[in-house]
């Protein structure tokens, strides 16, 4: 049980008055508690230092001493003369009695089994043993995630939308991450090496963070410096092998890829440092597809003595990285290879080379006043820079300058917990591809909760305005279907409800709604890829859902070992979701023509547009299996999962049906009906072996113009073939075997696809074949 342990050491200074030493530390991590408070009773009082420790002057013996610590619970004792005292505060949350310790949920620290909604963790050492190389990775070994191409569906909420827009909020530490153009995560420049936990939310979670948490969020927390000097330097190197099938193979070298990252951070005094340094070069599976890119990232911090609770932040990461990017393959049988070739001098060439500026810093501002109110003071500006030397036509720049006011307060050891506060977010684009935006996002939001022995109760609404190149609309709220009265904010609601059977046994329910505004790449991008073609639509509206589920989380424990049974119900409904669709979409005021030269000409208008095409609903069931500890000997890691999903859509009109693959199924396109997640891992006196596994159903339906008629075979040549010759479960191997001596040094080998299978997420992307990597590990 993490506990504190609060050491007083009494020594008479005079007759008349007695001074008080002491310190505060942490007994389970032997780290100080800085800034715990101590009042005696009729006198004075003072604060512990950044180190925990503390002196001061009572007038007489005995005295009566208030000590108290954010998350912790208060004490009272009794000080006496020529006596030492021992005293021992409780926290709040208890790791080792009540399990992992979250923080995106609620925007305040709370155990997992305490929550009102599902959420799963990925902690920094699946990362480093898997050696993965950006974020969509490791999402992608998460219950009940799937990653396609830069986009991540939760539970089947989002299909492929050809790189813009996404329905999972991405943060990092608390303040949303996603660009101000197309509106994505940029996996690849978080910097998951300063990571010290990711948490996974399924479910709509607009309430406290806005706009793009409609199908769930990722959270990233920053890891924080210690006393104790951290050091952590790792470098890997790995090989592509021969796929199985000869045609796709394009190299007569096997391509290469290495990475290098090193993290320090540290308390020095009233200062806290953390840094980041990183480094990957990768030649490519693809023909073309190479990325090289490095980043600088950290916190400074500060506390000052004169101000008791106060810390301000300054945080930072910068990116710089050029990319081949890929898109679509030549044909089936050349599926390595770029449409059009990979010489970009080439009309007819789909590959393009971008280089990427990606840079944000994050000022922040906490505060406990002595009334135990907590204020905190967030910033982002968040600047992306993209270039295309293929096309400079379609380079753009953008910035989001992201401001949050949070107020939050707990009565009686957090019985009542009341957050609220207030969200502005400013979006600029300049673009060749989108032209030039900008957009205000303003917001108000209110959550409390009310925690009883074993009930616990969780309400909230959020108040969001939004507006586009000046023009509102998109958040007006209509009182009624049919109404005409409206508001130009639109409340989203949230409410949850924890109740724990017994100690180990937990049982929730939850309702969210939430909302995501388009972003700038859907209503206005006009631009051609190879033979495809995607128009603009600046009349499409904004996408609303809500999501509720029913759960149960079971504590379970095998010696040593701890861990976590759970078991979800869930459907999510959505309308106007927003998806690109094939169409024929010629202005009326420009006349139809077969004439090639013509404005008109009827082969200048097929192709995508998005379009607020579809009212969904997707139900569904989930398993997951957590924990990690002792059995007998053997340390034991554990990550497993199972979700059923069915997501169909509500969109009865023939024209959009016929849009689909499977005009027989009204299965949502790029989704699944079954996903299965496993990673584990045994440690034995320095020795470690782990495996991971991927399974996925048939994606039964994509965009039916992929699949049939002359376009079709146009833009992806073959693909019909290749997926009814592929029309089958997926299932991907991952194995690795390492070695740490003396907790410093650790050498690992791991194989990626073990088994290479060749499979894709979606049309025209198959994924790597069998990887080969060495790492090595030094930590301090």
């Amino acid at each position: 049980m993490k506990q504190v342990l609060l050491l007083l050491f009494l020594a008479p200074i005079s007759l008349f008055s007695q001074e008080i030493v002491g310190a505060v530390s942490d007994v389970e991590t032997k780290q100080p508690i800085p800034f715990a408070q101590l009042k005696i009773i009729g006198g004075n009082s003072t604060q512990a230092n950044e180190n925990g420790e503390f002196s001061f002057k009572i007038g007489a013996f005995p005295a009566t001493c208030v000590i108290s610590a954010t998350d912790y619970y208060s004490d009272t004792i009794i000080i006496t003369s020529n006596r030492i005292e021992a005293i021992r505060l409780k926290p709040l949350i208890s790791v080792q009695d009540i399990g992992p310790v979250v923080v995106a949920a609620s925007r305040r620290k709370q155990s997992v089994q305490e929550l009102t909604i599902s959420l799963d963790i990925i902690k920094p050492e699946l990362i480093a043993n898997k050696g993965i190389t950006d974020l969509e990775q490791a999402v992608d070994q998460v219950p009940g995630a799937y990653a396609m191409d830069g986009q991540v569906s939760i539970r089947g909420g989002s299909g492929f939308t050809y790189g813009a827009g996404s329905r999972v909020l991405v943060l990092w530490n608390e303040i949303p991450l996603l660009s101000a153009d197309v509106g994505d995560a940029k996996w690849n420049s978080i910097p998951i090496e300063n990571v010290q936990q990711v948490e996974v939310i399924k479910g709509a979670s607009s309430v406290l963070y806005g706009s793009g948490a409609l199908n769930g969020m990722i959270s990233l927390i920053e890891r924080e410096p210690t006393e104790k000097a951290s050091l952590n330097v790792q470098v890997q190197g790995g090989i592509y092998d021969n796929p199985k099938r000869a045609s796709l193979k394009w190299w007569s070298k096997n391509p290469t890829f290495y990475q290098g990252d090193l993290t320090f951070s540290k308390q020095f005094g009233r200062f806290g440092l953390t840094l980041g340094a990183y480094g990957y070069t990768n030649d490519g599976y693809r023909q073309g597809e190479t990325e090289d890119r490095g980043r600088f990232n950290g916190t400074i911090s500060y506390r000052p003595g004169k101000i008791k609770n106060f810390k301000a932040s300054l945080g930072w990461n910068a990116q710089l990285q050029k990319t081949g990017n890929f898109i679509i393959w030549e044909s089936d049988s050349l599926a390595y290879q770029p449409f059009g070739g990979a010489d970009t001098s080439v009309a007819g060439s789909s590959l393009t080379y971008n280089r990427g500026v990606r840079v944000s810093v994050d000022p922040s501002i906490k505060y406990v006043d002595r009334f135990g109110n907590k204020h905190q003071l967030r910033g982002r500006l968040y600047f992306i820079d993209n270039k295309n030397y293929t096309n400079l036509s379609q380079s753009s720049k953008s910035e989001v300058w992201y401001g949050d006011y949070q107020f939050q307060r707990g009565w009686n050891n957090n019985s009542w917990v009341l957050t609220t506060g207030v969200t502005a977010i400013a979006n600029e684009v300049k673009s060749y591809l989108f032209g030039d935006h900008n957009s205000l996002n303003g917001a108000l939001y209110l959550q409390g909760e009310k925690n009883w022995k074993k009930v616990n109760i969780v309400a909230g609404i959020r108040g969001e305005y939004f507006q586009q190149d000046g023009r509102q609309g998109d958040s007006d709220y209509y009182f009624g279907k049919d109404s005409t009265t409206k508001i130009p904010v639109r409340p989203i609601l949230r409410a949850g409800i924890h109740y724990a059977v017994t100690k180990h046994t937990h049982l929730r329910a939850s309702f969210g709604q939430g909302v995501r505004y388009p972003s700038v790449a859907e209503r206005y991008t006009t631009t051609s890829v190879g033979g495809l073609l995607i128009f603009a639509n600046p009349d499409l509206k904004p996408e609303t859902g809500w999501a509720a589920e029913i759960g149960v989380k079971q504590g379970v424990k095998i010696g040593k070992w701890k861990g976590f049974v759970d078991v979800a119900g869930f459907i999510n409904h959505y309308d106007n979701m927003m998806e690109f669709t094939f169409g024929f979409y010629k202005p009326d005021s420009i006349p139809f023509s077969f004439n090639p030269n013509a404005p008109g000409y009827y082969k200048k208008w097929f192709g995508f547009r998005a379009q607020n095409a579809e009212s969904a609903e997707i139900t569904g069931a989930e398993i997951s299996i957590s924990g990690e500890g002792y059995m007998g000997p053997f340390r034991v890691l554990a990550l497993l999962g199972y979700t059923y999903m069915n997501p169909i859509s509500k969109n009865q009109d023939s024209a959009y049906r016929s849009t689909f693959s499977d005009t027989s199924s009204n299965l949502l396109k790029y989704r699944f009906n079954h996903l299965a997640k496993a990673d584990l891992q045994l440690e034995y006196r320095g020795i470690s072996v782990g495996g991971s596994m991927r399974l996925n159903s048939y994606m039964k339906n994509i965009d039916n113009i992929f699949e049939n008629g002359f376009l079709g075979q146009q833009i992806l040549p073959g693909l019909k073939n290749y997926r009814e010759e592929h029309h089958g479960i997926t299932v991907v191997f991952d194995a690795r075997i390492g070695y740490c001596y003396k907790e410093k040094y650790k050498i690992a080998f791991i194989i990626n696809n073990i088994a290479n299978t060749e499979y894709m997420t979606r049309p025209g992307d198959i994924q790597a074949p069998r990887t080969f990597m060495l790492q090595l590990n030094y930590k301090l």
